[in-house]
């Protein structure tokens, strides 16, 4: 059953959705949580937000969601395959022009701008996407940003690199000894914390005249490789064996192989400067201890 009027509503309520719905609760707001298994409701309803289990790929079930007036962070991923977003355009579909939500927030991703050989990259860098996974989150903008011009609801969309945190590090991968690239041939890689993230989604819900995209990024891009070191160092365990590229291709996964083939710095000046965001930790030296700790 659907829920009544709701202040916030986040769609793909997971682990980040958790984090900005603190944030949300903390101001008084009423958050409710959309989320497709039982499991995951009750989880929600335990931490105080009012659950709804529906399906984005089952436009029916998605009727008489609770938009009117209210602000939406839309968290939920694309489908697996393909070069689209099918659910956020049922997504859209499903907004009646009488009952509009005020604003809607968007996680994208920073791959959106493909493999830029290392330079740095602004909001004003044109997208380029290479792989399945950044294709779908650029469709998924276009068809929100068309959304927004026909509706004159505002959007802001978030493209993130990697996300660390506790629960978000690589420690199964350490583990297993998986290799990495030798230092020289590594790509750039960038990161946020799970936590400066959240803030980051809840300013841009509530800034007074937000731009449409931000970079949202720690600001201090390093090598793949140099982040499994630390965060190997950090658990205590050897670093993994480092191969050559050319080895990489023989033995890592089209998944993985389609991380190394891209390699870009965020710059993050707009978010910092433009939306406001302070961040609690500007690099992983001031982060990764966070992970570990009661509170990370």
């Amino acid at each position: 059953m659907i829920s009544a009027a709701t202040d916030v509503l986040i769609i793909g309520c997971g682990d980040i959705g958790e984090r900005v719905a603190v944030l949300e609760r903390s101001v008084g707001r009423h958050v409710t949580g959309l989320v497709r298994s039982a499991g995951s409701a009750r989880r929600l309803r335990a931490a105080g937000i009012q659950p709804i289990s529906t399906d984005l790929d089952m436009p029916a079930s998605l009727r008489d969601l609770p938009v009117k007036d209210a602000l939406i962070y839309y968290f939920a991923p694309p489908p697996g395959t393909g070069a689209t977003d099918p659910r956020m355009e049922t997504f859209v579909s499903i907004l009646d022009s009488s009952e509009l939500p005020k604003r809607v927030v968007l996680i994208s991703t920073t791959g959106v701008y493909g493999d830029c050989a290392g330079e740095w990259v602004t909001e004003d860098s044109p997208p380029n996407p290479q792989a399945d996974r950044a294709k779908r989150r650029l469709a998924a903008e276009t068809v929100l940003r068309r959304w927004s011009e026909k509706s004159g609801v505002p959007v802001v969309i978030l493209r993130v690199p990697g996300i660390y945190g506790r629960g978000y590090l690589p420690e199964e991968r350490l583990r297993a000894r998986d290799p990495v690239l030798h230092e020289e041939e590594s790509p750039f890689s960038n990161r946020i914390h799970a936590d400066d993230l959240a803030r980051a989604c809840f300013i841009a819900g509530h800034h007074a005249n937000p731009g449409i995209i931000y970079n949202i990024s720690d600001g201090h891009p390093t090598t793949m490789t140099d982040f499994f070191y630390r965060v190997a160092d950090a658990f205590g365990i050897p670093h993994p064996p480092a191969i050559t590229l050319e080895q990489a291709r023989r033995r890592l996964g089209a998944e993985m192989l389609s991380y190394l083939a891209e390699s870009k710095r965020i710059d993050n000046r707009r978010m910092r400067e433009e939306l406001g965001v302070e961040l609690m930790y500007p690099d992983l030296a001031a982060g990764l201890p966070s992970c570990f700790d009661r509170c990370g």
